[in-house]
């Protein structure tokens, strides 16, 4: 009989045991993933998460993938952990399991007055504690699955928007080298070059330094104020407000996207070197007219730094002497069919060429693509020897430049090695433009030929000048005009276009196909020259070139 009973008891508590555990299992699992779902969302894009501090400077949320996406992990596991366990040493031992070992109501706790009622609660008492113990390591084997299942999901996720990041910048970087784009700063004291832009939100104007596919984006960035920005130059992100990183100063839109062209013209003072930029910057203007040439000026601050400089010349006929150590380029889109560049022109003044130290610190030098070397003639004095009296007042009245072209030349070209490489330097294209050619075609024995102006300024005295370029430059071409009779009131189409010549001869060596608006003489081989027909009868009274910069 006794064992009877002994059999029905465990029996009892078996079958309690197994209600127990069926209903804990259910609580646990339910319980659990409600709670993993809870701490997931929603979140509105844009705004901060709490769980996150915020990185740097930077004004835009972490993309989900980068870091959101294994917090949200995290913390799901961790919830459903934290469930099962609160739920099970909480409502079910400490509540549920104590009450009924101490002869307790298991939902009020209040106190069977029956000692029957007080033994079967305690004779299940057991079955509760272990079917709820059961019940909880099931449900927790269950989470386990489920949460490795979405722990490979994040991983897949994750390894995916990684790749994608990679395949976008790498094209986004593969576009710029087949482009060959290279930022670089136009101002001085920076001349810096960097990979990226900072880009200026145009709905808050806030500033954002890492504005490509990475940690806080693929596609596009989320700004502060909920903006989306693109990440992409192709898609749009170069039309955005740009500035240099290094010294925050605004740089022209589009500049990711454009190649670059650093043309530097080198002279001496009072050589004629910003009456001929310009001429040029008119005779691109003027060539643009009659041709599949655009050209336009990259900011208002270049615009209104060329009206500037042509009213005054219409005023005064001359230009102010160039002051600070370091010139800020001046920055031109040119446009031919489907090809675009940004030329950077650089008119520092003739004293920064003086000296080896100040030469050095024209960094813009180390960037350059092209050079104009401006050559004033008159001031060297080998030729001034050769001149009789009335001849050197002629040349004292054009006001020379200082000092002459072959000095000039050597400090330009033995810091120009530093700066850029020896090699690279026997690569960049030389335009020599032979300046004040309206003072020059007064004097007879200076007089400019229409062809051949490099064996010219053999014969004259500028020897030495001439073979050393021959040696260091592989690629150069030689030009004859009056800056004079190129700026100022009623100026000469015919000077601008050739003061053009000279820069789009550069061009057409970075591979904008411009070659065919030069004219014949300037494409010819190594030496040859630009006609250069004497300037009209009017534009001769004048007889000094009046810049004197």
């Amino acid at each position: 009989m006794s064992g009877l009973i002994t059999a029905a008891v465990w029996l009892t508590v078996a079958v309690w045991a197994g209600v127990c555990l069926f209903r804990a299992f259910w609580e646990f699992l339910f319980l659990a993933l409600g709670a993993s779902a809870k701490v997931l969302g929603p979140r509105t894009p844009g705004t901060p998460d709490p769980r996150i501090p915020p990185v740097g400077t930077e004004p835009a949320q972490r993309a989900y993938w980068s870091q959101l996406m294994w917090v949200d992990a995290y913390t799901s596991t961790r919830a459903a952990a934290s469930a099962v366990r609160h739920r099970l040493l909480g409502r079910w031992m400490a509540v549920t399991a104590r009450r009924m070992f101490t002869g307790r109501q298991p939902s009020t706790g209040y106190r069977f007055d029956h000692w029957i009622a007080r033994f079967v609660v305690r004779l299940l008492a057991p079955g509760t504690a272990l079917g709820a113990i059961t019940g909880a390591l099931l449900a927790s084997a269950v989470l386990v699955l489920v949460h490795l299942v979405m722990w490979l999901l994040v991983a897949l996720v994750w390894l995916a928007a990684v790749a994608g990041v990679a395949v976008l910048r790498g094209a986004d970087r593969a576009g710029a080298l087949v482009r060959r784009v290279r930022m670089k700063c136009p101002y001085p004291g920076c001349y810096r070059a960097f990979p990226l832009a900072v880009h200026r939100c145009p709905g808050c104007g806030r500033a954002h330094r890492e504005l490509r596919p990475g940690r806080f984006g693929a596609l596009w960035h989320v700004c502060s104020c909920g903006r989306r920005l693109t990440t992409v130059s192709l898609a749009g992100r170069d039309r955005l407000a740009v500035e240099c990183p290094h010294c925050d100063r605004s740089l022209p839109a589009g500049i990711g996207r454009l190649r670059i062209v650093h043309v530097p013209v080198i002279g001496g003072t009072s050589s004629g070197k910003t009456m001929l930029m310009a001429a040029a910057v008119s005779g691109l203007h003027a060539t643009a007219g009659r041709s599949a040439l655009k050209v336009t000026f990259a900011t208002d601050d270049d615009r209104r730094d060329v009206v500037d400089l042509n009213g005054q010349l219409k005023q005064d006929g001359w230009v102010r002497k160039t002051q600070g150590g370091q010139p800020r380029a001046l920055m031109l889109r040119v446009t031919h069919r489907r090809r675009h560049r940004l030329v950077y022109l650089y008119d520092p003044m003739g004293e920064s060429l003086y000296d080896v130290d100040s030469t050095r610190r024209q960094e813009y030098l180390a960037h350059a693509d092209g050079v104009v070397l401006v050559v004033d003639v008159l001031a060297e004095p080998q030729v001034r020897r050769s001149l009789t009296a009335a001849e050197e007042e002629v040349a004292r009245a054009a006001n020379p430049s200082e000092p002459g072209p072959w000095q000039t030349y050597q400090t330009f070209t033995g810091e120009l090695s530093a700066l850029a490489g020896g090699r690279r330097r026997g690569r960049l294209p030389l335009a020599v433009v032979v300046t004040k050619r309206d003072v020059l075609d007064r004097i007879d024995r200076l007089r400019v030929p229409a062809t051949g102006i490099g064996p010219w300024l053999a014969t004259i005295g500028l020897d030495p000048l001439v073979r050393d370029l021959g040696h260091r430059f592989r690629t150069r071409r030689y030009w004859a005009l009056s800056a004079y009779a190129a700026t100022g009131t009623g100026p000469l189409v015919s000077e601008q276009q050739r003061a053009a010549e000279a820069v789009l001869w550069i061009l057409a060596r970075t591979g904008l196909r411009v070659g065919k608006l030069l004219s014949e003489g300037s494409s010819g081989g190594p030496g040859a020259a630009q006609a250069a027909p004497s300037v009209p009868g009017p534009r001769d009274a004048p007889v000094q070139d009046r810049s004197t910069r």
